[in-house]
């Protein structure tokens, strides 16, 4: 008999109240974006306060301007996100009915989309700012996975996002319908790997540890543009890993695709996050090269 782990009795609602007749709720997930970004904050002072880990000694914004940074991040997080999940993996049901893009309420973010929002609007923040790009981008980077350490901690809470049926002793029974539904004998429970507490360790605790051993016994916030590349290459290579064993989404799955590949190579395929996620993984390579270029 396999050993299964029962799901953590948490309520996705942190606390609801009355306003106007009208209940209010707020969700777990919300509180991770709002500690995902008051980390990443009080990280950033930390660093700009170093001036010794930066090029000619000099970081790139004052304590006073991380502020103004976060709530760019925070707006291209959110747009980003919502416009990547909508295309990325809603596109046919986009097309029928464009008006889903605003339609927040209903859920679903994509790391993919927010991310190309934060590089955005961190572009356009140093464009208005004359501040260096890659030294900011390298300071953003760098505070990157505490979102997304809460952001998938989030997911478990949420039981969202779980992975493949498995047979290994950390298997987790997740307690919704779908999750329930792997094709199993009748009356058995279903246990599938816990792959939001996988991204979390990788993604945020992993990363993170890295990119602090390169910035503070490695100095690579003297050549700007080498954290942004590291952060490429681990969250590519964290994620590519990861879904190796997160269950697809719905719309990708058919009879004879049960993973769900979107590119498929015999029995073998790629995921719609593996198809995304391993062009960072060369991107970042191509930037960390770039970085050490200019700085010859």
């Amino acid at each position: 008999m396999l050993a299964i782990l029962p799901f953590p009795n948490i309520d996705p609602i942190l606390v609801s109240f009355e306003v106007m007749g009208r209940t209010l709720a707020v969700h777990w997930y919300a509180i991770s974006y709002i500690a995902g970004f008051l980390c990443a904050l009080s990280w950033m002072r930390f660093e700009v306060s170093r001036v010794a880990l930066w090029k000619d000694n000099t970081a790139p914004l004052t304590k006073n301007k991380i502020e103004d940074v976060i709530t760019w991040m925070i707006i291209g997080t959110i747009l980003g996100g919502r416009l990547g999940y909508v295309l990325f993996y809603q596109f046919d049901a986009f097309l029928t009915d464009p008006l889903r893009i605003i339609r927040v309420w209903e859920g679903g973010m994509s790391f993919h989309g927010g991310f190309i929002g934060v590089i955005t609007a961190a572009l356009l923040y140093c464009r208005k700012t004359k501040c260096n790009p890659w030294s900011v981008g390298d300071l953003i980077a760098s505070s990157s996975c505490f979102g997304l350490f809460f952001g998938r901690i989030a997911n478990f809470v949420n039981a969202e996002l779980w992975g493949r049926p498995t047979g290994v002793p950390w298997g987790i029974a997740f307690p919704t319908e779908a999750a329930q539904n792997c094709g199993q004998v009748l009356g058995e429970i279903c246990a599938r790997h816990p792959s939001q507490l996988y991204e979390a360790a990788l993604e945020g605790i992993i990363l993170f540890i890295v990119m602090t051993y390169l910035i503070f016994r490695r100095n690579w916030f003297k050549v700007p543009g080498q954290i942004i590349g590291i952060f490429f290459i681990g969250y590519g290579l964290a994620r590519f890993i990861v879904e190796g064993y997160r269950q697809a989404d719905l719309q990708f799955i058919t009879i004879d695709n049960p993973f769900g590949y979107i590119i498929r190579l015999n029995e073998f395929g790629l995921t719609m996050g593996q198809t995304l996620s391993l062009p960072m993984v060369f991107i970042g390579m191509a930037i960390i090269y770039m970085a050490r270029r200019r700085a010859i």
